[in-house]
């Protein structure tokens, strides 16, 4: 297996500015943010746990702010799903369907920190909890490729949908 990434914390003021109200106490969630790992060695996806706990009723949303940020090798891309059971069980599903994380978002004027915005979908009027410290969503990263005459120079600064494209 090639090593092509590395998970880090964003700073407390960062994680701090994006945390939704339900949180909290925001130090406390802050001490909380563990950095994804995978379960077995056979697993794709590194689980991304919660750092506040949170409750979702059919049809409502949360944005998650995880704390975290990845610095990614060029060449890769890392996909962010909902964990396999609460898309099952829930239809539990992120708003943007695939979470995509560019390589140069580490960089970005929010340092990179990952959100994740999840929609509790249940058909059946179901509800779902997450306790802090529990895995919600999963990180999968894949390699990409450009076209041969593929020209991009632009330089991202921003967060979510600074390209404008």
């Amino acid at each position: 297996m090639e090593r092509i990434a590395r998970f880090e914390k964003v700073s407390f003021g960062q994680f701090e500015a994006d945390v939704p109200a339900v949180c909290g106490d925001a130090a406390a969630a802050y001490d909380l943010i563990s950095l994804p790992v995978r379960a077995t060695a056979g697993s794709a996806g590194y689980d991304i746990k919660s750092p506040f706990s949170f409750t979702l009723e059919p049809g409502s949303s949360i944005r998650v702010a995880t704390g975290l940020r990845c610095r990614i090798s060029e060449g890769w891309v890392m996909m962010i799903f909902p964990k396999s059971g609460l898309g099952f069980k829930f239809r539990a599903q992120l708003d943007n369907t695939v979470g995509i994380v560019d390589q140069d978002y580490y960089g970005a004027d929010n340092e990179g920190h990952i959100l994740v915005k999840i929609t509790n979908d249940s058909k059946e009027g179901r509800t779902f909890s997450i306790d802090s410290g529990k895995a919600f969503a999963q990180a999968v990263f894949v390699p990409f490729g450009i076209t041969e005459d593929d020209e991009a120079d632009g330089k991202r600064t921003g967060g979510f949908g600074s390209t404008n494209a």
